[in-house]
């Protein structure tokens, strides 16, 4: 490389700002009389502008953070289910028991595949032994004429309440039925491990409301 170049080179070092002037003065008089080429001028560091648009290729962004994933149409299946297993009971209008029988039935087959179907399958069963209790004690009060009419409202009750908590049910809405004893209660759902993998992923089982 000739007298030339070196002075351009300095030129442009002097330009981009890696030299200020005292330096570039200083480099170039070394070049002119002889003297021995000035050291290597380390390149300028990145502006925060340029590394903001262009980082380099050894920066890695921050993981992102893990959010919970609902397993696509469970909550839909459970709803479904959870309004089934409300209306059955008025099957037993049509075949004698099959209201007793049938949404118990359903509860025990869907409860561990759709862990939301537990809350809805232990209130409708509350409610049908609670109901049975009730048609006994009106039934003898029917001695002193009392229970004819409680016995009516049963029966009303009996048809409006399934009816209540399948319609609420099939918009993912738990609903107690009223004056029912406590019987059974939803066991806590506790989701099993995920691999570690998956983990990693953000694939976290969703929460029960």
């Amino acid at each position: 490389m000739n007298l030339a170049d070196e002075i351009q080179k300095l030129r442009d070092l002097h330009q981009s700002g890696a030299l200020n002037d005292a330096e570039f003065e200083s480099a170039k008089a070394r070049l002119l009389s002889g003297s021995a080429p000035p050291p290597p001028v380390p390149p300028p560091l990145p502006h925060a502008h340029s590394f903001a648009q262009s980082p380099p290729s050894h920066y890695a962004p921050p993981m992102a953070p893990l959010v919970s994933r609902p397993a696509a149409g469970s909550s839909a299946a459970t709803n479904q289910w959870a309004m089934f297993i409300h209306l059955s009971q008025l099957a037993g209008f049509i075949v004698p028991l099959a209201g007793m029988v049938v949404p118990i039935i359903l509860w025990q087959i869907k409860k561990h595949e759709l862990p939301g179907i537990d809350a809805h399958g232990c209130h409708a069963a509350n409610w049908i032994i609670t109901e049975l209790i009730l048609a006994i004690i009106f039934g003898i009060l029917c001695l002193v004429l009392i229970g004819i009419p409680l016995l009516i409202i049963l029966c009303v009750v009996g048809v409006v309440f399934p009816i209540i908590a399948g319609i609420k049910a099939s918009s993912g809405e738990l609903w107690r039925y009223p004056m029912s004893f406590t019987f059974f209660r939803p066991q806590a759902f506790v989701p099993p491990a995920e691999p570690a993998s998956n983990a990693a992923q953000g694939d976290w089982p969703d929460q029960q409301r």
